[in-house]
């Protein structure tokens, strides 16, 4: 019986370092140029992702889903034509321990669903509402809209909490962090507590600097090597020097689990929806590449992010195959110790470093023609001219950095 108990705890704990996102709804109050956010740092059991459209519905979207979901049954972060956007984490915290409901792990597709009806914050409080229950979730939801609409529903099998991120009352600052445990929930339970003092911290000081934006967002909160618990910045700590190389790599923003990162930023009342941008870094956060992604586009989404004829979306399979310099241990503890010398090298030849004018270069040109379209409305000529050209610098690029 003991072992029984055991190996049940080690499965349950596994679920959850598995699903353990990090992720924000930033209102635009927040942002330096009024458009609100949503962020969502991605772990999961299911490595590659990719991007894909959807036309059904009553209003097409697009989105980050699980390579292999060939079917398209679930949807993990994405907004649709209606300018409707919708995120979520995983919570440990708001079903009580003794529940008996069978249906669960429901979270992906009831997003999708989402998508398919609702086109502003509270359309999506009246489809929590009108769904059929016992919902099959456990779940923090960030939504935002195109009227400037924000907010996170903590969601349980039969109620939700609707948590308004414009509400200063709420959010003080304009933004809400989540990660794998619910405000409305059991305050003794839940999990991801050390990511989000991470993500806390890093959020209050680019918020002081008015600097909440996509760049940021990915640059630097996806991609922080700062663990609020023990201190330690692997990137400022003198280990790649050599004195050490392997660290215990646990409970930072990025894990061995993260598949992607994505920040769908809103419009501004008033503009095209279509303006609405998906950026998006496909794949493992520290050895992928930012791409901006527009719903306008339809079904023709640079080549890069989406499934191939191997299922596999080609960003997705570079950055995993970087990935492995990373983990070179391949016991079955190998994903809790990284090696930082490829990743930070400090003579040049890190992974961070040498992607990191890359990506420079894809969010000045990015942000230099979403600028532009703003203005003069040419993004639906322009956009795949735009796509093809980005594409074929991202794939050059990691070819010529990495021999890929």
């Amino acid at each position: 019986m003991k072992r029984a108990v055991l190996i049940f705890l080690f499965i349950l704990v596994g679920l959850q370092e598995a699903a353990a996102c990090t992720a924000a709804v930033i209102s635009g109050k927040a942002t330096p140029d009024g458009r609100p956010l949503l962020w969502k740092h991605r772990d999961s059991d299911h490595l590659q992702n990719a991007i894909r459209v959807f036309l059904d519905g009553r209003y097409a979207s697009i989105g980050l889903v699980n390579a292999e979901d060939t079917l398209g049954e679930a949807l993990w972060a994405g907004y649709n034509s209606a300018g409707f956007a919708i995120i979520n984490t995983a919570s440990y915290n708001l079903l009580a321990e003794d529940d008996t409901v069978k249906l669960r792990d429901r979270e992906g597709i009831l997003m999708r669903q989402a998508l398919q009806v609702c086109a502003t914050v509270e359309d999506f409080g009246r489809f929590l509402e009108n769904a059929a229950k016992p919902l099959g979730v456990e779940a923090n939801f960030g939504v935002i809209d195109a009227r400037g609409g924000a907010a996170w529903f903590e969601t349980g099998q039969f109620t939700f909490r609707k948590l308004d991120v414009n509400d200063p009352s709420v959010a003080p600052g304009g933004y809400l962090v989540h990660t794998n445990f619910s405000f409305t929930g059991d305050p003794f339970r839940g999990a991801g507590h050390i990511r989000f003092n991470t993500a806390q911290h890093l959020f209050f000081q680019a918020h002081q600097q008015g600097n909440l934006t996509p760049r940021w967002i990915l640059q630097e909160a996806s991609r922080s090597l700062w663990h609020s618990l023990t201190g330690v910045d692997l990137e400022t700590a003198g280990i790649a020097s050599g004195a050490q190389r392997f660290v215990h790599f646990t409970d930072f923003i990025p894990r061995y689990s993260s598949t992607s990162s994505v920040v769908i930023q809103g419009i501004l009342p008033g503009e095209e929806i279509a303006l609405t941008t998906m950026w998006t870094i496909l794949g493992f956060p520290l050895t992928s590449v930012v791409m901006p992604l527009w719903l306008a586009a339809g079904e023709k989404q640079p080549s890069l992010v989406v499934a191939g004829e191997d299922g596999h979306a080609p960003l997705c399979v570079k950055s995993l195959l970087l990935k492995e310099k990373l983990f070179p241990v391949k016991m079955a503890y190998g994903s809790n110790y990284m090696d930082v010398i490829p990743l930070l090298n400090p003579d040049g030849s890190g992974i961070l470093r040498k992607l990191k004018p890359l990506e420079d270069l894809v969010f000045d040109l990015s942000l230099k023609h979403q600028e532009a379209w703003r203005k003069n409305g040419k993004h639906r000529q322009e956009i795949p001219a735009f796509y093809e050209k980005i594409n074929s610098i991202v794939t050059a690029e990691y070819l010529s950095l990495f021999g890929m």
